[in-house]
């Protein structure tokens, strides 16, 4: 007899079947867009509040940390380091005085960056009239530190000296009234960012008693500006 072939049948895949399949491709794709859309929100929500979190800081910073303060001018003492006294025969100029004053200058610096100034002067007058000038180079002062100048001038009372009788006044004392200005300029910049040019403005009123005996500062009174 002879033996049949036997033969395995083959799966038909029924048109119903593939559209079941296809229908469900379909129904799983508004799924994904949903959640694509949710993530891209999230993304989005998440950078606007970095965003809104690092301008609140920075903003907090410039007006806190980051603000440029008034630093402070002071003169901290002035001091007679040599006087000359001439009593000339000369009947145009009978009074010659001639004086060395050593002046301590410091200037404080509240901010978080240095402060850098250019050169500066201090003068010095008498009854009007110019009577010395001291110079200060260019300096920084460093964050949060006061740095100190020290300023050496020569004051030449005598060119108003004889607008004045002070002979008779320098054998029991006389007083002389003087007055200074002091200007220094500079800028503060932090971070390169926040920056400010300041000048800072020191008017000082004198009193110098002054005799053949002794010469001496017996008073100052300063007020310092700042722009």
């Amino acid at each position: 007899m002879e033996k049949k072939e036997q033969t395995k049948p083959v799966a038909v895949s029924s048109p119903s079947a593939d559209a079941t399949d296809d229908a469900a491709a379909i129904g799983r794709l508004p799924g994904r867009r949903l959640r694509k859309r949710r993530c891209a929100l999230f993304c989005f929500l998440c950078c606007a509040a970095s965003a809104v979190i690092v301008g609140v800081v920075v903003l907090v910073l410039s007006f806190t940390l980051f603000k440029v303060k008034d630093p402070t001018l002071t003169m901290n003492s002035l001091v007679i380091e040599r006087i000359d006294l001439d009593f000339g025969t000369d009947r145009s100029r009978p009074l010659s005085i001639n004086a060395t004053l050593d002046a301590d200058i410091s200037i404080e610096n509240p901010n978080m960056a240095s402060f850098r100034f250019g050169n500066s002067t201090t003068d010095f007058y008498y009854s009007g009239e110019t009577v010395g000038v001291a110079y200060a180079p260019i300096g920084k002062v460093p964050a949060h530190r006061t740095a100190r100048l020290g300023v050496r001038v020569d004051v030449l009372v005598d060119r108003v000296a004889t607008q004045l009788n002070l002979t008779m006044g320098l054998l029991s004392g006389t007083q002389l009234q003087l007055t200074s200005y002091t200007d220094i300029r500079g800028r503060v910049s932090v971070l390169g960012v926040y920056k400010r040019d300041i000048e800072m403005m020191l008017n000082c009123s004198i009193t110098m008693e002054v005799s053949i005996a002794e010469q001496q500062i017996t008073g100052t009174d300063c007020l310092a500006i700042v722009k």
